[in-house]
């Protein structure tokens, strides 16, 4: 298992600690407000030195310090050695360290251990607005291409200067912008187009298997530029587009205009789907996300799940348990009156948790 404890200090509402992991299963049941979400979010900066609630750093400090800091002992994905894990933040500043070493990209942290987090905002990425599910898509890309994020921090690099010199009217470095825009939206539009077909063959038996919906559910990749388009035939589009671009100051097409969607028979699925449906939407792609990652790594990946199952009626919340995919290590948060000990195995690692304390 990859975490075998964790480190706190001046983190949230909990306690200044260490605290055991060592097991592969490991329940947090508590009230709402005690800490269980906090101790997930932990292990999480611990995997990419960032929260999943957005950037949030400040608000991560306990009230009335000034930093946080966190630690963990972390077994790498082959099992073979023990690394020692911090994140420190302190007055906008944030160090991360393995084995005492500066880590100056977080790509390195990814590479380690990364974690799969099953939350209640992940329903923006089947309810929410196109950038929510375009960050969701980049994210798995970039779970298994360090490549990937290179492109897409590259092409948000050339974007920022593309408006610029659009706002600017810089007509003779707008020649210059459209060549190194093409190359990188082309490259990302090939990546996010074979996503999909590996998301989609996995996403729709899965889907189906659990909703019971009777028709298959398939994702869509709709791109800003043609799908088939090269390099050259993006320059094209670019030139036509210039003068519009111009007057209004901000580039107008691209991939960070690109748009994916859930098709049912020919029509928009979270334009008429219930809210239960949209939310078991949300969990099967993390679901997917995870099973994604182990066939291209061919490693098993930490799996954060934050009372998503409440989310879920009995026979769907056993179907889904079901069908989750192995992990490295899977951390479940539940609330007191739930049946947790349904699920629960011999070795699971269990904790109380209240006003940021954890028995075990």
């Amino acid at each position: 298992m990859p975490f075998e404890s964790i480190r706190v200090a001046s983190f949230r509402n909990l306690d200044d600690a260490e605290i055991g992991t060592n097991a592969d299963r490991i329940f947090l049941v508590g009230e709402n407000g005690q800490g269980k979400t906090n101790f997930l979010e932990a292990l999480y900066y611990l995997s990419y030195a960032s929260s999943f609630r957005g950037p949030v750093d400040a608000e991560a400090v306990r009230h009335g310090s000034s930093s946080f800091a966190l630690g963990g002992r972390v077994r790498s994905g082959f099992g073979s050695s023990v690394d020692d894990i911090r994140v420190r933040w302190e007055s906008k500043v944030k160090e991360i360290r393995r084995n005492e070493k500066p880590i100056r990209d977080r790509k390195e942290l990814v590479e380690l251990n990364p974690a799969i987090v099953f939350c209640h905002e992940d329903y923006a990425f089947a309810a929410g607005e196109p950038e929510r599910r375009r960050f969701f898509f980049d994210q798995a890309a970039g779970l298994v291409s360090p490549g990937y994020l290179d492109a897409l921090r590259e092409y948000k690099r050339i974007l920022k200067q593309r408006n610029a010199a659009l706002k600017e009217a810089r007509l003779n470095l707008l020649d210059l912008l459209d060549q190194q825009i093409a190359g990188k939206g082309v490259e990302l539009m090939e990546s996010r187009t074979r996503l999909r077909a590996e998301f989609d063959a996995r996403f729709a038996p899965r889907y189906e298997t659990v909703s019971l919906l009777g028709e298959e559910l398939r994702l869509k990749y709709r791109p800003s530029w043609p799908a088939d388009a090269g390099i050259d035939a993006v320059l094209d589009r670019l030139v036509a587009k210039r003068a519009e671009e111009l007057a209004l100051g901000t580039s107008l097409s691209g991939p960070h205009r690109d748009r994916w969607s859930f098709d049912r028979g020919g029509r928009d699925f979270a334009a008429t789907a219930s809210t239960g449906q949209l939310r078991l939407l949300s969990l099967t792609l993390r679901m997917v996300q995870a099973e994604y990652y182990t066939a291209v790594t061919e490693r098993l990946p930490v799996l954060l799940l934050d009372d998503v199952l409440l989310e879920l009626d009995r026979s769907k919340r056993l179907r889904f348990l079901a069908l989750l995919p192995p992990a490295a290590q899977a951390f479940f948060t539940f609330l007191p009156g739930e049946n947790w000990e349904e699920y629960s195995l011999g070795s699971t690692m269990i904790y109380e948790v209240r006003n940021g304390r954890f028995t075990n």
